[in-house]
């Protein structure tokens, strides 16, 4: 029986390329009022309910994830915003879970707990669950983030958690409401539940290879899914609103752009070993292959300098170019040796001159299952892990380097952040105008307000 999870490039197998899609789920204004949970969980139960809002590939993997830990959980609620990937989703469990021996009590969403519509997540929220799984393409992660953490849920949200400076904020200022309600955060950037990243991250901060003045990080490879005439197909899927979300990847509202969908996780393991984020960049970028109408209006390749306040550098490369070099890796040069980050190996001169090797020798675990388990045991224990202010930072650090690729432009952080361009609508319904692609030009685009607009 064929494995839920996808093949992804050779350097890094995720849940997250598994079916072929991902989903959105959007809706309406949210509530802003102040809710504290009563308990750890719904009504003091000793089970954690979780609902998943968005079924496409991620969602799907996530709750086979989240079921697949030695937590007591129970997926009680699951939406989306097209029937046909809910029901898909719910098939795909249910036949995951009989290849993993997961436990049928783990799993019950019946028909009154399945919800499909724009107003899903909504929905689900309200259907008495303890913790919410956000997987939607994630344009829509901010809304839906800010309406969980209002409801008093905790939060499992994937990666990026935002595709603009607006969005950004929005998550930065409900991951700060979390924080006084007590509620867990957690983010999918697996890399800090790995154990030889985590053993690697503390060598390097613990000065192994001296003071860190250089990174290099890569996400080249062939691409991801270009099915974009599927849409023809598949019920429900008429107007171009519709079309834009079934195919959300190649436009910048719903995606980002690859450089922070996927080569987020290289930059944000570089701020992990740096403990700090950039301040400034300047890079290039364009459409070397990807230059069919209906090819949306993201780039196929990257190239960033990241500037951190110390003066140090992160060198970024992000390409979706078939035959070609391919590579998803993180690397760092320091004034006593370098470091390959991602096979966590390192070369040095210790600090009485004596030249050695380190190579991690210790387990290795499922950094998708190990992520939920952290922060499950995290909320049993009343201490929850909250994970969002680094998930922001880091899919701002994405999000900065695009917009100097996109405008050619050298652009600081504080400026980025504060007067960063919307991607998108803030509401809508099927019926709605997307935002109409348009290719950017370096030199051409404006990706930012003017600076006077931040008085």
């Amino acid at each position: 029986m064929t494995d839920i999870r996808r093949k992804a490039p050779a350097a890094e197998r995720s849940r997250r390329d598994f079916m072929k899609t991902s989903t959105a789920v959007v809706g309406g204004s949210l509530a802003a009022s102040l809710v504290v949970p009563k308990s750890v969980y719904a009504q003091g139960d000793d089970i954690i309910k979780i609902g998943l809002i968005g079924c496409g590939g991620r969602g799907s993997g996530a709750a086979i994830d989240v079921m697949s830990t030695k937590e007591p959980v129970k997926i009680v609620a699951m939406g989306d915003a097209f029937q046909f990937r809910l029901d898909g989703s719910l098939q795909a469990i249910k036949r995951e879970m009989g290849r993993k021996n997961i436990a049928p009590g783990r799993f019950d969403v019946p028909k009154e707990r399945q919800f499909a519509g724009l107003d899903a997540y909504k929905k689900v929220i309200d259907a008495g669950v303890d913790l919410v799984i956000l997987a939607t393409p994630p344009g829509f992660r901010p809304q839906h983030f800010s309406a969980a953490i209002a409801a008093g849920k905790h939060v499992f949200m994937e990666k990026p958690v935002a595709v603009d400076a607006p969005g950004v904020r929005q998550v930065l200022k409900a991951t700060e409401e979390a924080k006084q309600k007590k509620l867990g955060v957690g983010v999918g950037l697996q890399r800090h539940h790995q154990n030889h990243y985590v053993e690697i991250v503390k060598r390097l901060q613990d000065g192994l290879i001296g003071d860190i003045h250089t990174f290099r990080c890569y996400w080249n490879g062939g691409g991801v899914w270009m099915d974009r005439k599927r849409s023809d197909k598949r019920p429900g899927i008429v107007t171009d609103m519709q079309y834009q979300v079934d195919n959300w990847y190649y436009f910048n509202w719903l995606s980002g752009d690859h450089i922070v969908e996927q080569h987020i996780h290289n930059l944000d393991v570089c701020n992990w070993v740096k403990g700090a984020y950039p301040v400034a960049a300047q890079g290039m970028g364009g459409r070397e292959v990807r230059k069919e109408p209906d090819a949306g209006e993201i780039y196929d390749h990257h190239a960033v300098e990241f500037e951190y306040a110390d003066g140090s550098r992160m060198f970024s490369f992000c390409r979706h170019i078939p035959n070609c070099w391919n590579s998803v890796s993180e690397h760092c040069q320091g004034s006593r040796g370098v470091c390959d980050i991602t096979a966590a190996t390192a070369k040095y001169v210790d600090t009485k001159g004596v030249p050695g090797d380190y190579v991690y020798r210790g387990s290795r675990n499922d950094p998708y299952q190990t992520e939920h388990a952290d922060l499950l045991a995290s909320i049993r224990k009343g201490d929850p892990l909250n994970e969002g202010e680094f998930g922001a930072k880091s899919t701002m650090t994405a999000i900065l380097g695009r917009m100097c690729t996109y405008s050619g432009k050298y652009i600081n952080w504080d400026d980025a952040l504060a007067l960063g361009h919307r991607l998108g609508p803030e509401d809508f319904d099927w019926e709605t105008p997307p935002p109409v692609p348009k290719v950017a030009v370096p030199g051409q685009t404006e990706v930012m307000a003017s600076r006077r607009a931040r008085g």
